[in-house]
């Protein structure tokens, strides 16, 4: 990966480790080259593309990429024909790894033809150039033949638009020369007013006459989908049996070692077979192939990923769980250790090493018996290498071998059992100790069980001190954030959620240099004038594509420009913003005209331009009108519906319209307002506990971005201006969310600082409150150490972050609001008093 401690592009940090071989040669005379993220372009200086049309993708290996690329630019540069390729053998490893996006997987070379001819042309020469070349198929495009040669209709400059969602995405014209979304799915895709060629047309028939009709198993559904192929649920025609049916596609999903999915599927037949009688393993029946691809027919076993069993009867997460409950769960959990440890010493007996475990891999049947899932890198000991595939929250330190990678992963379930957040151990093994310690404090477990896990993973960790005051906490924190500046960076200033990696991501609130330097000012860590002028320049001209909301864009980066005493440059991005289709958005806090129409408002307050008051005036209005009514929207939130909360539900235009009511004194603001918060209640769903959180289905969220206690913001600001009995019950068991033991993650938008946030704001006096004390000392669960000061891991905590959405930016501005006196996330002050009202 690009980086051990940071999400970072593989291009910014280690593609010159592995460039090809033809990045070497000099630039011909009359062309261009230019850097675009993972590509690198070649284009004739004088050349005039159309804007959209058939391009054609080249797949390629590994092993074969720099012949492949060699054979590309013999041909391209003589006939003047532009071309792209990925700069790296890493980037194109990336991007055919497991984990990959399946819509760009495999694209090695985008070749641009200036028109239908052209591209029949070099299909056909290119074609018999690169006969016998092998490479993954490439899932959005047609097939040339049998080659590493595919087409697809769609962009070739950068246009954009707004979706009917109002999201901002790739366009292309349509017939009537209206831009509309570019589809870049994993399946093939013809505009509806797209002809396809006659040249085209041989091909497309032979790829839609591969079925899987003659195979003895029918499909029945998806359960999931990788780089590698599809797991697909299905039954056996026979003998109508429920069965597994497991896609490998040839040399896509690569893991560490380059093996792709044919083979790893192989090696999983095979071990299935070995262990076959294993308590816990699933039965393998067949091996087949259809096309190139190849199928594995298993067993099917009925149950819920561990994970998921433990979301469902985990006390830390319940508000009202006491010692019954504890003990309850423990001895549940203890008796799960129990049969997964009694399946892998089995393995053990047979000589083979699982290699896979983690919560995820581990299947609980409805009588609460347990299967191990996925052989794919399990092997007989005598032959192990070290898997290339694996789970941060138990993979093994380097050096360890044999039996003992399970062992280790063991340790880490001991824990991850009671504690789930062992993908910290990545970061820090140390943390082991303390975890321990966390887990003794609330479950009755034995004392040897947690030791054993701990001597394991980290026999010399020690459990860190009381948490130090405000000001050591703060100056920590800014320590952090300061060590990890980038300012010789173009993209980005302080490391972030992969968020900031979207075009214009690594300037804004939410993700970038923005949110970061307002929580160094309001928190009084101090002003920084380099990181400033950083900030400046790159808000002079704002890349083509950023998005303009006030968390996720520009809007919030014209917001800190003036916050920090830069007016002139923050009007000039604002009128920027003004420039572009901003009404075609849509109606959320975080990207849409919620944010907006604040961030208008701020404006309009601040300079008394009344231009700025009629466009607050008109995103307001606009967001009303699309509002709909409480039954517009579904009972759950996420997945294929519109999502609830603050940050992309209703609760955000709430907030607006309660501004809109404030600025007017127009009562159907409010009324607007009443409706939006009852569309996001309508989506929340009342735990047995009492507490009140969002519903998605398969859990419950109480995060304050896409969870319930957002919605609680929204409501106590609500109530600040008229009473309602249903808000007021619902802000009473909302609180409830905000004081729950544990939360997966320490970051405001969806972790322990967004309660701590939320909390402050109720709070007459934050920090003598023990219930809010209690939970900002639970900080520390996360808390890492980064440049001998404090920092908190982001989103999956997968990577550290300084960000304010996901990493300790946001936590300093949470602790703030707690031990420091009134702070909160930009244009979303709290009004706990009646706000003063003028007429229209």
């Amino acid at each position: 990966m690009a980086d051990p401690l940071f999400y970072d592009t593989l291009y910014a940090a280690t593609a010159e480790k592995s460039a090809f071989a033809v990045d070497s040669r000099d630039t011909p005379a009359g062309w261009e080259r230019r850097d675009q993220d993972d590509w690198l372009v070649y284009a004739p200086t004088d050349l005039d593309l159309p804007l959209q049309g058939w391009k054609i993708h080249v797949s390629a290996t590994l092993e074969n990429a720099d012949r492949v690329l060699e054979a590309i630019w013999d041909y391209c540069i003589p006939r003047g024909i532009e071309f792209k390729f990925l700069r790296s053998m890493q980037v194109l490893w990336l991007r055919s790894s497991k984990y990959a996006h399946r819509g760009y997987s495999g694209k090695l070379v985008t070749i641009y033809p200036p028109d239908e001819a052209t591209c029949e042309k070099i299909l056909v020469e290119l074609g018999d150039l690169l006969e016998g070349e092998q490479g993954p198929y490439i899932l959005s495009d047609l097939r040339w033949g049998s080659g590493p040669l595919y087409v697809r209709y769609g962009g070739f400059a950068f246009q954009y638009c707004v979706t009917e969602s109002g999201q901002v995405v790739p366009g292309i014209a349509d017939d009537t020369g209206q831009l509309v979304p570019d589809r870049r799915d994993p399946v093939f895709y013809i505009p509806p007013w797209v002809t396809v060629p006659d040249f085209l047309a041989p091909h497309l028939a032979a790829r839609n006459a591969v079925t899987v009709t003659d195979i003895p198993y029918r499909i029945d559904s998806v359960l999931h989908f990788s780089n590698g192929g599809g797991v697909y649920r299905g039954s056996d025609t026979r003998t109508g049996a429920e069965v597994v049916l497991k896609e490998g596609r040839p040399f896509a999903g690569l893991d560490g070692a380059n093996t792709d999915a044919v083979a790893r599927l192989d090696i999983e037949f095979e071990m299935l077979r070995r262990l076959a009688g294993v308590p816990g393993v699933p039965v393998a029946h067949d091996l087949f192939t259809v096309g190139d691809h190849r199928f594995m027919a298993m067993e099917f076993v009925d149950g819920r990923p561990l994970y998921r069993a433990i979301v469902r009867q985990y006390p830390m997460i319940d508000f009202a769980a006491g010692p019954a409950e504890f003990a309850d769960y423990t001895a549940w959990a203890l008796d799960v250790y129990g049969q997964v440890e009694a399946a892998i010493l089995a393995m053990h007996e047979r000589g083979v090493v699982y290699g896979d475990l983690h919560l995820y891999n581990i299947l609980i049947r409805p009588d609460d018996t347990i299967a191990l899932l996925d052989y794919e890198v399990a092997s007989p000991v005598e032959n192990l290498k070290r898997p290339a595939l694996g789970n941060q929250g138990f993979t093994a330190p380097r050096g360890t071998t044999g039996f003992d990678l399970d062992l280790y992963a063991l340790a880490c379930l001991r824990l991850a059992l009671f504690f789930p957040i062992t993908q910290l151990f990545w970061l820090s093994r140390e943390k082991a100790a303390h975890f321990s310690a966390i887990i003794a404090e609330h479950f009755p477990v034995p004392p040897d069980y947690l030791e054993k896990a701990v001597s394991v993973i980290a026999p010399d960790a020690t459990v860190p001190a009381d948490e130090p005051d405000w000001t050591e906490l703060r100056d920590g924190m800014v320590k952090a954030i300061t060590a990890s500046a980038t300012p010789d960076r173009e993209d980005r200033l302080f490391p972030g959620d992969i968020e900031q990696f979207r075009t214009g991501g690594g300037l804004g609130l939410a993700y970038g240099a923005a949110g970061v330097l307002y929580a160094l000012d309001v928190t009084g860590a101090g002003r920084f004038p380099e990181w400033e002028q950083w900030l400046l320049d790159r808000a002079k001209d704002p890349k083509s594509g950023s998005m303009l909301g006030l968390y996720d864009g520009m809007h919030g980066v014209a917001f800190t420009l003036e916050h920090l005493g830069h007016r002139q440059e923050a009007l000039n991005l604002l009128d920027m913003c003004l420039s572009d289709d901003w009404a075609q958005l849509n109606s959320e806090l975080l990207g849409g005209l919620a944010g907006i129409g604040l961030n208008l408002q701020y404006f309009a307050d601040r300079t008394g331009d009344a231009a700025l008051a009629q466009a607050a005036q008109r995103a307001a209005e606009l967001v009303a009108e699309r509002l709909g009514d409480e039954m517009s929207v579904p009972e759950t939130s996420g997945g294929d519906n519109p999502y609830a909360g603050l940050m992309r539900g209703s609760s955000g235009p709430a907030w607006l319209l309660m501004r809109a009511y404030d600025r007017t004194g127009d009562p159907a603001f409010l009324d607007s307002a009443a409706v939006a918060l009852r569309q996001d209640l309508r989506r929340c769903i009342l735990r047995d506990n009492g507490t009140l959180e969002v519903n998605e289905s398969w859990r419950s969220l109480p995060y304050l971005a896409m969870g319930s206690v957002g919605v609680g913001l929204a409501l106590d600001d609500y109530l600040a201006r008229r009473h309602d009995d249903q808000f007021t019950l619902a802000s009473a068991q909302i609180r409830g969310a905000a004081l729950l033991r544990f939360y997966v993650q320490p970051g405001v938008f969806g972790g322990r600082a967004g309660m701590l946030l939320y909390l402050a704001a109720r709070a007459s006096r934050p920090s003598e409150d023990p219930e809010i004390l209690a939970q900002l000392r639970a900080l520390s669960w996360h808390r890492l150490s980064y440049q001998g000061g404090i920092a908190f891991p982001g989103d999956a905590l997968m990577r550290l972050s300084m960000d304010v959405a996901t990493g300790t930016a946001g936590v300093l501005l949470a602790t703030g609001s707690v031990l420091s006196g009134p702070m909160h996330l930009p244009l979303l002050a709290p009004h706990l008093t009646d706000p003063p009202r003028r007429p229209a």
